[in-house]
């Protein structure tokens, strides 16, 4: 069977890191591609100019073909709301022999931004991150970039979506379980 990159993607705040910690720690061998912890990696990645990502997603698609040309499994929790974005990853995936597989995992568009009031800061990225969310707009900002995650929900027919509910961390993994194509590998 061909490696997989297992692309997580939804709201901030949604569990995607969680859920991705989770496959990985039940997948051995499995790289846990979460880019927010390849920000702390680069110098300045506090500035507030908020080009890091232009730095950081080079990196982390490097990163994803190293390791699935080495036959092994990639999961990324990731919000990428914009198509060409995505298209990156999965031309990498394409690239090294692998299966791209897309999980958006989702609540209604209230629960997706209380989710993110809620989050617990527990790190200088997370507090890093809920700054640049209000500099942007905060719940303004957060409402546009879930509208733009349902466009690309709906420009991408094989994406498949997973009700995240609060708090429901092991039904919402056995649920992206259910949908994962590939089953049988480990």
């Amino acid at each position: 069977m061909s490696p997989r990159l297992i692309h997580l993607n939804g709201p901030p705040g949604i569990g995607k890191s969680t859920l991705a910690a989770l496959w990985a720690d039940r997948h051995p061998g499995t790289l846990n591609l979460d880019m927010d912890a390849l920000h702390g990696l680069v110098g300045g990645w506090r500035d507030e100019d908020g080009r890091m990502h232009d730095i950081v997603r080079p990196l982390g698609l490097a990163m994803a073909a190293t390791h699935l040309a080495g036959g092994r499994d990639v999961v990324m929790p990731q919000l990428l709301a914009k198509v060409s974005e995505l298209e990156k990853f999965e031309k990498v995936a394409a690239d090294n022999g692998a299966t791209f597989v897309e999980v958006v995992l989702l609540a209604d568009k209230h629960e997706s931004l209380d989710r993110f009031r809620r989050r617990v800061v527990d790190s200088d990225w997370d507090a890093h991150n809920r700054a640049l969310v209000a500099r942007l707009g905060g719940a303004t900002f957060l409402a546009e970039l879930y509208d733009r995650l349902q466009e690309v929900v709906e420009a991408r027919p094989d994406a498949l979506v997973v009700d995240s509910a609060p708090g429901a961390v092991e039904a919402t993994y056995a649920a992206v379980e259910r949908v994962m194509p590939g089953q049988a590998r480990s």
